[in-house]
């Protein structure tokens, strides 16, 4: 058993409740202004046009203090990255560490982490600030590094935390290193450049602020932020029944012909304290599909946040009142050196959905039926041929919101684990050679119920270019569920034209495709929730 939480200290002084809404407002912009600089500043699509990237701040433990209203999967997994950094660097000013190890607080590979400390007139950091943003390509079997792979080490370049900034300069030898191990080396190299000015906004900010209020006052309110998104936590965990609750959700299949994959939670409420038990779900398998722990705390801190209705901050001391128990070497608590690249994207959607269906027997008034449960992943490789460069695309694709208690489900966005955008047909199109024949909603695909599941999405692309395409995506066997009586959403499909056939495909494939050739992706809806009848 693996048993995962967080803990902070405090600092003997009287609280300011005003204060505290000023620090709690400030540490939050600060963590938006980085995004901010991130998403104007990168070369990728994936980041500029999507916004694929997160921001926060940390304390000198490496717990999270705020965070930026970015991508759930990725701010609940970063502190154990944050605190990976921290375990193996000996810091000086001006430093930054890059990593991207799935087994030290990473998500999957293409997810790349940078951290800064924070100094004031001491030899030790004070704070921390870190930025994750996914790459379009960090090399591996297939174009996009989303691979149908059996190892992590088919799925690209593997970084242990290591300096990428030493005292203000970049280390050019590891940079050219990990340029020279991917496909399109330039759009890399500035993305990291945004990366790395996005924590220099951060540091100046912070350095702002203790300047301002003093280093002893900004701890005191960074961990008084901390006890109060504990607080508040435990107050919502206080509303829900005390019991044992349990569900289960399969995945589709992995890949390589592992199906019906079992994510099983157990989830004990007593009092204002929670435990998820995961232990009985699955071992980890062949395919890619497997998430390590720092995921499926992200999805437990996803869902807990989220029942709670007070405006907090997310930060570590969510979940404090929180336990969560796994079992190494099963689908949701992967072990080295398993493939992982699926796991991020759509294990973390399926752990969700458990831990969701568990509380709808407990707070049903609270929680949505199925989403889409699945993040629809595309990439696709090969040279442009007008300029005989290397291209690499990766975009998730949204579908159908699950219907509440009180309202239909949200048609053709992103859900859960991602908050990212859909890449605009016009960026898409000057970006690649690829022409959009097809971006529709998908109608009538949300389950019917008092309320109705909410549509997918239809998104058909020509190749302007032979190309290597790789899907990963779920929800193409089994379709997201209904609640109370209402009906599941419909199923995805995932269709190819080459060489005049139409070939339906399976929710995992990588094919080569002629210039000409066509990929449409169409996406699940959402499940109902209450009777049709009603």
């Amino acid at each position: 058993m693996a048993t995962c939480f967080y803990r902070c200290k405090t600092v003997d002084m009287k609280l300011n409740p005003i204060l505290l809404e000023v620090f709690k407002n400030r540490f939050s912009s600060i963590s938006e202004e980085m995004g901010v600089t991130l998403g104007r500043t990168a070369f990728s699509p994936n980041i500029k046009e999507r916004h694929d990237f997160s921001c926060a701040v940390f304390d000198r433990n490496g717990d999270m203090i705020a965070q930026a209203a970015h991508i759930p999967v990725h701010l609940g997994s970063m502190p154990l990255s944050v605190k990976a950094a921290l375990k193996d660097t000996r810091w000086a000013p001006g430093d930054m560490v890059i990593l991207n190890d799935p087994f030290k607080g990473g998500t999957h590979l293409p997810d790349i982490t940078i951290v800064a400390p924070v100094f004031h007139k001491e030899s030790t950091p004070c704070f921390y600030v870190a930025n994750r943003a996914h790459h379009a390509d960090v090399g591996g079997m297939s174009s996009g590094s989303m691979p149908l792979a059996r190892s992590i080490f088919q799925e690209g370049l593997i970084i242990p935390p290591l300096k990428i900034v030493e005292r203000g300069e970049i280390d050019k030898k590891l940079l050219a290193f990990v340029l020279n191990n991917v496909r399109t080396s330039a759009e890399r190299e500035g993305d990291f450049a945004a990366q790395i000015m996005a924590n220099l906004t951060g540091l100046k900010r912070m350095e702002d602020l203790i300047t301002k209020y003093g280093l002893e006052m900004v701890e005191f309110y960074a961990a008084a932020l901390m006890d109060y998104a504990e607080r508040m936590t435990r107050a919502t965990i206080q509303k829900i029944p005390d019991g044992i609750y349990e569900f289960e959700d399969f995945m589709d299949d992995d890949g390589f012909g592992n199906q019906d994959v079992r994510i099983h939670v157990q989830i004990t409420v007593r009092g204002d304290e929670a435990e998820l038990d995961f232990s009985n779900s699955d071992p980890q398998v062949e395919g890619s599909i497997n998430a390590v722990c720092a995921i499926t705390l992200s999805a437990v801190l996803y869902v807990f946040r989220s029942l709670v209705e007070t405006d907090i901050p997310t930060n570590g001391g969510c979940l404090r009142p929180i336990e969560v128990i796994t079992r190494p070497g099963t689908i949701v608590d992967a072990v080295f050196p398993a493939s992982v690249a699926g796991g991020n994207v759509e294990t973390s959607q399926r752990i969700v959905d458990v831990i969701l269906g568990a509380l709808s027997k407990a707070v049903p008034e609270k929680i949505p039926a199925a989403h889409q449960g699945t993040m629809n992943n595309v990439a696709i490789g090969g040279l442009d041929p007008e300029t005989g460069d290397p291209f690499a695309y990766y975009e998730t694709i949204g579908g159908g919101m699950g219907a509440t208690a009180q309202h239909d489900g949200e048609s053709a966005v992103h859900c859960h684990m991602t908050n990212t955008l859909n890449t605009p047909v016009e960026a898409l199109e000057y970006a690649y050679p690829f022409l959009v024949t097809e971006y529709s909603i998908r109608r009538g695909t949300g389950g019917r119920g008092k309320f109705r599941g909410g549509d997918g999405i239809v998104r058909e692309i020509k190749l302007l270019a032979d190309s290597e395409v790789t899907v990963l995506s779920e929800r193409r066997r089994r379709p997201p569920y209904g609640l109370f009586g209402g009906e599941p959403g419909a199923v995805g499909k995932n269709i190819v034209a080459s060489g005049g056939k139409r070939r339906k495909m399976g929710g995992k494939f990588s094919v080569p495709l002629r210039k000409g050739d066509m990929l449409r992706m169409e996406t699940p809806g959402g499940g109902g929730y209450g009777a049709p009848a009603q």
